[in-house]
C-alpha cells in the first residue's frame, strides 16, 4: 500500500509559511510523541532553516512514557530542545513558553543590552496534520480561537493568536510531503488519523498494527486478543482475523465474520488506546 496525501491547500500553505518565517522568532514544530520521527516533516527543514525551533512532542498521553524519554534524549544529543505535553488536557504547557525563552536568551540578552525592551516572542506552529497545533493554540489562549477536530485538514488558512504579554503564535494549515520515502512512516501515520480514512486499505492497515504489536508489544496483543502471533501466510492472517471477530462478536449476514469490520475494529483499538499506549517509532538505544 503505497500512502501520499498533498492537497492543494497543503502547497499554498508551505508558501506562505516561507513568507511568513521572517516575522517570528522561533518555529514550534509540533510533533506526535507516538511517531516522533514519522511525524517530522522533512520539508519543514528545508523551509525553517536556521531559524531557533522547539520541538514540541505533543500527545504524550497517547505514548510509551519510557519511550517518549529517550526520544527527548535523542533530540537533545543532536543540539535539538525537545519536550512533551498533552495539549488536549493541557499538561506542560507551562514548559512551552520557559522553553522558548531558553532558547531565544541570547538574542534576548543582546536586545537589553541595546537598550531594547523585548516584547512579546513571535512563535510560528508547524507541523503535519492531526498532530494537535489548534488545540494547543487554543489551551494557551484560555480560549477556542483555531478550528479544532480529530481528523487532518481542519486549519485552512493562517490566524495569529495573542497568548498574554508572553506569546504571539502563528497557527499554520498541516503540511504532508508529497510522497513518503519511508513505505512504513505511511503506514504509522495512517495508524495514528494523520491521513484520511478514505484513502486507506483498512484491512492492510489493520495487519500492519498487529505486526508491530507481536513485534514491539507482544504482552499487549495477548492482553486484547488473546494471541501469541500473526502468523505469515494467508490462512494463518486470515484465522488471526477470524478469531478476533469472534471474540468481540463481529458478524455478517449468516453469523460469519465480518473481515471488513474486524480490520476496522483493529485500528479504531488502536486508536483508542484500548491497547495501551504506543510509540510507533521506537528507539534504536
Amino acid at each position: 500500500m503505497t500512502i501520499q496525501w498533498f492537497p492543494g491547500h497543503m502547497a499554498k500553505a508551505r508558501r506562505e509559511v516561507t513568507e511568513q518565517l521572517k516575522l517570528v522568532d522561533i518555529v514550534f514544530e509540533l510533533i506526535d510523541a507516538r511517531l516522533p520521527l514519522s511525524s517530522r516533516n522533512p520539508m519543514i527543514d528545508e523551509v525553517i532553516h536556521q531559524k531557533p525551533r522547539l520541538l514540541i512532542l505533543n500527545k504524550a498521553d497517547l505514548a510509551d512514557s519510557m519511550e517518549t524519554e529517550k526520544w527527548i534524549q535523542h533530540f537533545k544529543a543532536e543540539g535539538i530542545h525537545a519536550i512533551a505535553i498533552d495539549s488536549f488536557k493541557g499538561q506542560g504547557l507551562q514548559a512551552v513558553t520557559r522553553a522558548a525563552k531558553e532558547i531565544l536568551a541570547p538574542k534576548l540578552e543582546r536586545m537589553r543590552n541595546r537598550g531594547i525592551r523585548p516584547g512579546a516572542i513571535r512563535a510560528m506552529i508547524v507541523g503535519i496534520p492531526n498532530v494537535g497545533k489548534s488545540t494547543l493554540i487554543n489551551r494557551l489562549a484560555k480560549k477556542n480561537i483555531a478550528k479544532t477536530g480529530n481528523k487532518p485538514g481542519v486549519t485552512r488558512a493562517q490566524q495569529w493568536i495573542k497568548y498574554g504579554k508572553e506569546l504571539e503564535l502563528l497557527d499554520t494549515p498541516g503540511i504532508l510531503w508529497p510522497k513518503f520515502e519511508d513505505k512504513e512512516a505511511g503506514y504509522k501515520l495512517a495508524l495514528t488519523g494523520a491521513i484520511k480514512d478514505t484513502l486507506l486499505n483498512m484491512d492492510d492497515l489493520a495487519l500492519y498494527g498487529l505486526r508491530f504489536l507481536e513485534a514491539h508489544y507482544p504482552h499487549r496483543l495477548q492482553e486484547r486478543y488473546g494471541l501469541t502471533a500473526v502468523g505469515e501466510s494467508g490462512d494463518e492472517i486470515l484465522r488471526v482475523f477470524e478469531h478476533i471477530g469472534e471474540l468481540r462478536k463481529v458478524y455478517a449476514a449468516g453469523a460469519e465474520v465480518d473481515y471488513d469490520k474486524v480490520a476496522q475494529l483493529i485500528v479504531r483499538d488502536i486508536r483508542t488506546e484500548q491497547l495501551g499506549k504506543l510509540t510507533f517509532d521506537v528507539t534504536t538505544t
